[in-house]
């Protein structure tokens, strides 16, 4: 790195995703509404799965609760200060923390992509060789691909901020979204910005481009397999399955593509795009790999009926404590 760290730049200035006042409001609820609904259905897959050792110990469901945490992780990078910027008068965040922020969102958003890859693998195996899908996802293997998903994340992310924090900041410092990430930042950079685009292109896009074509290219084959079979109740469950997978894949895979595959060009469609996959992506998440499978749901419900139970006998002495 021949660049002499020549930052002057204490503070960027987040523009947000409007400059209105009414709109900041009406964003407030929308961004409080997904974040709450986020927690709220991550952290109840999480303890359903937690509790019930038949789907601990399923290789599905192990990967389907680190994607939840991952989905948890992901959303609180970025919404909880989005939230607190939006009700302030001039939304700052400090050159540490701005890189703090690119930390985190690459750290997960990196692990994501590769736990999303896993899990792609998990349901090729389940279907195209069933014989051998206990050796194939043993528990040791399942642990390796959660620890690989973090290795990459972590490579990942050490890549863009080793760049990012090394580069010259000493003029403009206002960021034009509402997080702080690599393309608006670098753009920042007092420096000829062709070695950071194509950092971001190799790191970023590439990266993006190939997990999406394996996953179409998995669930292609998944989907090749289940139809070449007799017909059956089984065969029509794992199509919708996929089918509801890969519009995810798509929803989370799309706009990372988009974004990080052309450093220069900047459209006003990429502020959006950044919020399907920061708040609105960890939300469908559990509803599309968690909700329309019927154990998840069973155990949902004897979770829920496990709180009800409690919440019942509480009350029973709370009253009993009362009348005597």
């Amino acid at each position: 790195m021949a660049w002499g760290n020549k930052t002057v730049v204490t503070e960027f200035v987040l523009l947000g995703l409007s400059p209105s006042w009414e709109a900041h409001l009406l964003l407030f609820a929308l961004f409080l509404s997904l974040y709450a609904a986020t927690l709220f259905s991550n952290l109840l897959i999480l303890l359903a799965i937690s509790q019930d050792h038949r789907l601990l110990h399923s290789p599905m469901f192990f990967l389907l609760a680190h994607l939840a945490f991952l989905d948890l992780c992901m959303s609180s990078s970025t919404t909880p200060r989005a939230l607190f910027d939006l009700l302030a008068q001039r939304p700052t965040i400090s050159f540490r923390g701005c890189m703090a922020q690119i930390f985190f969102l690459h750290l997960f958003g990196g692990s994501e992509m590769i736990l999303l890859m896993a899990m792609a693998y998990d349901r090729y195996v389940a279907i195209r060789h069933p014989l051998r899908y206990a050796s194939l996802m043993s528990r040791g293997h399942c642990v390796g691909l959660v620890l690989a998903s973090w290795a990459g994340g972590l490579l990942h992310t050490s890549v863009q901020l080793a760049f990012t924090v090394n580069a010259p900041f000493c003029g403009p410092n206002r960021v034009d979204s509402f997080f702080c990430d690599i393309p608006l930042v670098n753009k920042l950079a007092c420096v000829d910005p062709y070695p950071l685009e194509v950092m971001m292109v190799t790191n970023s896009g590439v990266i993006s481009l190939v997990g999406f074509v394996t996953l179409l290219v998995s669930y292609g084959l998944i989907l090749s397999a289940v139809r070449s079979r007799a017909p059956s109740e089984g065969a029509s469950k794992a199509i919708s399955t996929c089918t509801s997978h890969l519009i995810v894949v798509t929803m989370y895979f799309g706009p990372c593509i988009f974004i990080y595959v052309r450093p220069k060009a900047r459209f006003t469609t990429d502020k959006v795009l950044s919020v399907f996959y920061t708040a609105v992506t960890p939300l469908l998440n559990p509803a599309i790999y968690a909700l329309k499978n019927k154990e998840m749901r069973a155990a949902l419900g004897k979770l829920l009926g496990r709180f009800l139970e409690s919440a019942r006998q509480a009350e029973m002495h709370r009253l009993r404590t009362q009348g005597s």
